[in-house]
């Protein structure tokens, strides 16, 4: 008997949830953000931050603790990309945490196969959850114009597609038939 006809036949794959629950981590609670961003658009005006105008497909994610709202981030949406906008934290103990926190359940929970992200002096948050540095040439022109500089792209793993390869002869360096 062949090996993979003993394996039994995969179930069926899990229903997200339209909604993904709160999390919780040392006394901060993290959830999609309730009022459409517009809390999180004030905490990025307190910080001096630049937030993307606000749009009916906008991604956000926000921080509350004690019933206080202390960190937040904003993706902008374009089909199945995204700019990301943040974190922004103004929790004084554990902001990387808090910061580390909010990243990990948009990434969860965010149904987009590439985002884009500015360093922000956050390098080592981008490159622990896979983002890869990349050149701005390859910032879709959607995304184009925003401030910052630098570059980081994370896709969701399984989405990357592989170019098929060029028919021999063709392609770089190929002389093609004589």
């Amino acid at each position: 008997m062949p090996r993979s006809a003993r394996r039994p036949a995969p179930g069926p794959a899990a229903a997200r949830s339209s909604t993904p629950e709160p999390r919780t981590w040392q006394g901060v609670s993290y959830r999609p953000c309730q009022a459409g961003g517009e809390e999180v658009r004030g905490l990025f005006a307190f910080a001096g931050a630049w937030a993307p105008p606000p749009t009916p497909l906008e991604l956000g994610w926000e921080a509350v603790r004690g019933g206080r709202l202390v960190g937040g981030v904003l993706v902008e949406r374009q089909g199945e990309q995204g700019m990301l906008h943040g974190p922004v934290v103004v929790e004084s103990e554990e902001p990387f945490g808090i910061a580390e926190q909010l990243i990990g359940a948009l990434l969860d929970h965010a149904e987009l196969t590439t985002l884009y992200a500015r360093p922000q002096a956050l390098e080592r948050l981008w490159v622990r959850f896979g983002f890869v540095p990349l050149p701005e040439a390859g910032l879709p022109a959607a995304f184009k114009g925003r401030p910052g500089s630098g570059l980081f792209v994370w896709r969701r793993p399984g989405s990357y597609r592989l170019a098929p390869p060029a028919p021999e002869g063709e392609g770089r360096g190929g002389r093609g038939p004589r």
